[in-house]
């Protein structure tokens, strides 16, 4: 492969990698303005994104078995064309409802860029090489959220939220320009692989036996959830308890971004004197006494901007030694069934994740309480799962050795 076509393929599957953060981070900023438009509150807007959470954790689960059936690039070509008229229809929403359930389809189409951007990098690189290309992929998926919502914050100012929808429907034509002319099928279709329900279930639910999967991927899933309790709860936390506009919103986003990022790539070099087990615990033990603060702090109105800011930034930290180390101790009994435990951790992250926020908007009082509750609800639970199923791998006797370049990186 010459070095152009390496450079070329990686920039394309950059691309499919990075769609799902944008979709999610990019419109952030616009949730007031959503709110006046369509005559409805910040809190009913943030369903738009439990409704996209939803959708990721099904359309996970749907992508995988698709693109071992038909190929790579059909399931991918209607997943990118069904997601490029879902943006578009979102632009022209008039009704939060309708864009509840066109983000709902929004998302499920954007899985398949996802999914497609792993198996394309075992497909069409060595395996010597693949680390090295995850991990290219996952700084794309990191920087995402640092440039998203300052680049909508600075698109809704100026043009409208609209604006950013049809933005991201412009991302995918381009996307699919780019698939189609520059991307090979890597995978012929396999008339062999069964599509039927019962035998991928079975698969599914010989990964939910193994205590190892269940203790690592739930507690990380839970811990997840205090994640994506904040990033649902930020509009109304920053644009309107703290009254920072748009533009200001994005860089405080981008800001707090880089204590996951920075952590995760910390991770990696703790991860060379100490075991994923160890760093876990220390990690989700700092989250609890951080989240416990937060929501200590709120409830009693000692935080102002800057201070809740420090102990968000502090608490995503933390998530970046836990959740890496998670998805690595989740996936380490797996060999044959690694593909099905991946896409079954995925969709339990998802899932509960989107739970966390219908959970934060039912309980939305304008107060920055019920997020911040929240996030240190989703510590202290992790932080019990973690405990009690270790229990439990200890019982059994089982452990199992983590790569530590998979533990590095988030997933």
């Amino acid at each position: 492969m010459t070095r152009k076509r390496y450079i070329s393929l990686i920039l394309i599957l950059g691309t499919l990698t990075a769609l799902g953060p944008f979709s999610i981070d990019m419109y952030l900023p616009g949730f007031p303005a959503i709110a006046k438009d369509l005559s409805t509150t910040v809190a009913e807007v943030s369903l738009s994104l439990s409704s996209f959470f939803i959708g990721i954790s099904a359309g996970q689960l749907l992508y995988g078995p698709l693109m071992d059936r038909f190929g790579r690039k059909k399931p991918l070509y209607i997943g990118l064309t069904g997601y490029l008229f879902a943006s578009v229809a979102c632009a022209f929403a008039s009704s939060i409802e309708a864009l509840i359930i066109l983000r709902f389809v929004q998302a499920v189409c954007s899985c398949a860029a996802a999914v497609a951007s792993v198996a394309m990098v075992r497909d069409l690189f060595p395996v010597q090489d693949n680390a090295k290309v995850f991990s290219l992929l996952m700084l794309v998926v990191g920087v995402s959220p640092m440039i998203a919502p300052t680049v909508g914050g600075y698109v809704t100012a100026g043009f409208g939220w609209e604006a950013v929808f049809l933005i991201l429907a412009g991302m995918a034509a381009a996307i699919l320009t780019a698939v189609y002319f520059g991307l090979p099928e890597s995978s012929k279709p396999d008339p062999s692989y069964s599509l039927k329900p019962k035998p991928i279930i079975s698969k599914f639910i010989m990964v939910l036996k193994e205590p190892q999967f269940y203790t690592y991927a739930l507690s990380g899933a839970v811990s997840f959830a205090g994640l994506l309790a904040y990033v649902s709860g930020s509009p109304l936390l920053f644009m309107e308890i703290f009254q920072v506009n748009e533009k200001e919103y994005g860089w405080i986003f981008a800001f707090l971004s880089i204590g996951l990022i920075g952590a995760s790539q910390v991770n990696s070099i703790m991860l060379r004197r100490y075991r994923s087990e160890q760093i876990i615990l220390t990690a989700l033990a700092c989250q609890l006494v951080i989240g416990t603060a937060l929501v200590l702090g709120t409830m009693a109105g000692w935080l102002g901007l800057f201070s809740t800011i420090a102990c968000i930034f502090l608490f995503l930290c933390c998530l970046g030694f836990t959740f890496p180390n998670a998805s690595a101790l989740s996936l380490a009994p797996f060999t044959k069934n690694a593909g099905s435990a991946s896409a079954l951790m995925g969709a339990t992250q998802m899932g509960i994740g989107a739970l966390a926020t219908v959970v934060l908007s039912l309980f939305s009082n304008h107060s920055a309480v019920p997020m911040a509750g929240l996030m240190a609800a989703s510590a202290f639970l992790s932080m019990m799962i973690l405990l009690l199923g270790q229990r439990v791998i200890r019982a059994r006797g089982l452990h199992y050795q983590t790569d530590g370049a998979a533990a590095g990186a988030i997933h």
